[in-house]
């Protein structure tokens, strides 16, 4: 085992996701060690196509068009999968996950496809094209991580991909003002319509009572998938049920809170404190212990329904 990428992941997760950082320490070791590995991995690309380091904006930009960027993850992810010899930490780690985990590649080159559209700049119409991006960018997540914990029902992926949509809805709903600020948007037109606004109109402090309503529709369409992923748990590893079941409360948490706080939510970055950490850790592994009783219902139809592959 290469402890430096071990180190280099955990320093990743523990910098870019203290959610998730609390959450991941319920896992196994080998598990555990996995899920950094690709977390530092999903991180890193993320970092790459915004120009930053571990979530944060870098003071010197970039010389590279983010299209060639993309067209470097993208290459690099193939050399991975490959088993070429990679020097970028990141890849290291991603190229020892998959190759333990025999991996299949799509899943990688799915998630990538997210970046590309933020690349494209896309145009989100309907309430199902902010979900295919959500899908892309943190419904693969979920994939690759139930992959991971050894999940090969795709009943059950479903469950670990509407938890990846569900926490995307999550993050949109937070960080909508922040987006914005960047000259990013993933709100359907329809909805800003329906508010009397364009994209353009979304970080002036004037409309955030119509921002505070939007927001209110993300986290309460995020609800069912929150639902349908914990129907999954009974699908998963015990200790990786818990671990699951954790970041599901604390992620679910965060909108809950963003909700609350109406048009005050963005004058600071809503997260839970490390008591409510606890205490939901606490509940996931209730969560977890009452999973192997249950019989879930089937996956409601009116759910998104993740791209099969072929």
């Amino acid at each position: 085992m290469n402890d430096a990428l071990m180190s280099h992941a955990t320093e990743t997760i523990t910098v870019g996701s203290k959610s998730f950082a609390t959450a991941s320490k319920l896992f196994d070791p080998a598990t555990r060690r996995s899920a950094l590995m690709l977390y530092a991995w999903c991180r890193y690309c993320d970092d790459v196509i915004d120009e930053q380091e571990l979530g944060f904006r870098t003071e010197v930009p970039q010389q590279e068009s983010a299209l060639a960027r993309l067209a470097m993850l993208r290459r690099e992810t193939q050399r991975a999968f490959d088993g070429e010899s990679m020097s970028e930490p990141a890849f290291a780690a991603f190229q020892e996950v998959v190759t333990h985990h025999e991996m299949p590649a799509h899943l990688a080159f799915e998630h990538l496809e997210g970046f590309a559209m933020d690349v494209r700049e896309t145009h989100y119409q309907t309430f199902d094209d902010t979900l295919r991006y959500c899908y892309h960018v943190a419904g693969v997540v979920g994939l690759m991580m139930a992959w991971i914990m050894g999940v090969r029902d795709e009943a059950v992926l479903d469950r670990a991909c509407d938890l990846g949509l569900a926490f995307q809805l999550t993050n949109i709903a937070r960080d909508i003002v922040e987006d914005a600020e960047n000259g990013r948007c993933y709100l359907p037109a329809q909805w800003l319509a329906e508010e009397g606004m364009t994209a353009s109109e979304i970080a002036d402090p004037a409309k955030r009572q119509h921002i505070a309503r939007l927001a209110r529709r993300l986290v309460m369409a995020a609800e069912p998938y929150y639902a349908s992923a914990k129907a999954g748990l009974r699908g998963l590893p015990l200790r990786s049920a818990w671990a699951i079941a954790a970041a599901h409360g604390v992620y679910r948490q965060i909108g809950i809170k963003v909700m609350a706080a109406g048009p005050a939510a963005w004058d600071r970055r809503q997260g839970t404190s490390k008591a409510e950490k606890l205490g939901l850790l606490a509940k996931g592994a209730g969560m977890a212990l009452t999973s192997r009783l249950s019989r879930p219902a089937p996956r409601p139809a009116h759910l998104w329904q993740r791209p099969r592959a072929r």
